[in-house]
């Protein structure tokens, strides 16, 4: 897009100053160079992260573009947050189909300036493109953490807990109710709890607030994209340990709970599917307790789900006490 953010020609520029300009932080310079101009917080180190969305992979090609906007961001601040930091801005790259109406462009833009807000990651700048194929949003986000104070996943060491924020499953329902409405699980819910699973779907919600606390009492982190098995057993693996999940103790809502209940696949759904962009953390056992009353006071529910231990491999344990096969464990693109 022209400027911080380039655009080729006077159709693009037009765009850019209708629609992105409004929306761009100051370190996006209007919008009208090259390139952004950023100085990080003193005292601080960057953390960058880049993620796309494609529609048809990630989202349905007729979802309203203000909730493809507003994942598209979330899901690069999930990330930002997993690793202790907070966000300094971001840049996009919108791919757009030739004859994307102005509507969605509009559209878009809106929410897109409404999450930037909301979450303090103003938009510094990008690129807007024409292409043949499925819209296409790429984001880098620019976070900062105090120097030092950077959370990765490799800190796992056998004897640690292994907690997760929020509830899990969520989004993985509600992705295969938008596929089959009416499968015989998802008709046992009443109209409130069919919206959750399809809000938590649509709409990330990236777990910002408990950054500080991460920093404190975390040694390893990661966001929840592909799915919990499969994303804890990628921490572990970082961290050269094995561990232990229960699958009893993993939270669920009233609506995943429900929908899950004598329905051992759903349940494996839940266990492996992705977008829930929740935050696994590995804390010592001493610090648990410590560790859950802050990410409490800071508005983030966590629990305890299991262990870590020494050797390879991930096992989570079913309901009735036995190993579950849950196959790969999370969604892959490849």
């Amino acid at each position: 897009m022209g400027g911080a953010m380039e655009g080729g020609g006077s159709g693009e520029d037009r765009l850019i100053a209708r629609f992105f300009r409004p929306i761009a932080g100051a370190g996006g310079l209007g919008l009208l160079d090259d390139a952004a101009l950023l100085s990080p917080p003193e005292g601080c180190d960057l953390v960058l992260t880049k993620d796309a969305v494609v529609a048809g992979v990630h989202f349905f090609a007729d979802d309203p573009p203000a909730s493809v906007a507003r994942k598209a961001l979330r899901v690069n601040l999930s990330d930002l947050a997993a690793k202790g930091a907070a966000p300094l801005g971001a840049l996009l790259a919108l791919a757009l189909p030739k004859g994307t109406g102005e509507a969605w462009i509009e559209a878009f833009a809106s929410a897109l300036g409404a999450d930037a807000t909301q979450f303090g990651c103003p938009i510094l700048g990008g690129d807007t493109v024409s292409t043949p194929g499925p819209v296409t949003i790429t984001i880098t986000a620019l976070g900062s953490v105090p120097k030092g104070g950077f959370v990765p996943r490799t800190g796992a060491r056998p004897g640690q807990a292994i907690l997760v924020s929020g509830t899990i499953g969520d989004a993985a329902l509600g992705l295969k109710l938008r596929q089959g409405p009416n499968d015989v699980p998802f008709g046992d819910l009443g109209a409130e709890q069919r919206g959750h699973l399809l809000d938590r779907y649509l709409h990330p919600q990236p777990r910002l607030a408990l950054a500080p606390v991460l920093r404190a009492y975390a040694a390893a982190a990661m966001d929840v994209s592909d799915g919990l098995a499969g994303d804890a057993a990628k921490m572990l693996a970082a961290s050269g340990c094995g561990g232990v999940i229960e699958a009893r103790r993993v939270p669920l809502s009233a609506a995943a709970a429900r929908a899950t209940a004598g329905r051992p696949d759903l349940l494996r759904a839940a266990l492996t599917g992705g977008d829930d962009y929740e935050i696994l953390a590995c804390v010592p056992h001493a610090a648990v307790a410590a560790f859950t009353a802050e990410a409490a006071r800071a508005g983030v529910p966590v629990a305890l789900i299991g262990e870590i231990r020494s050797g390879e491999g991930l096992d989570v344990i079913g309901p009735d006490g036995t190993p579950l096969d849950l196959g790969a464990g999370s969604f892959s693109h490849f």
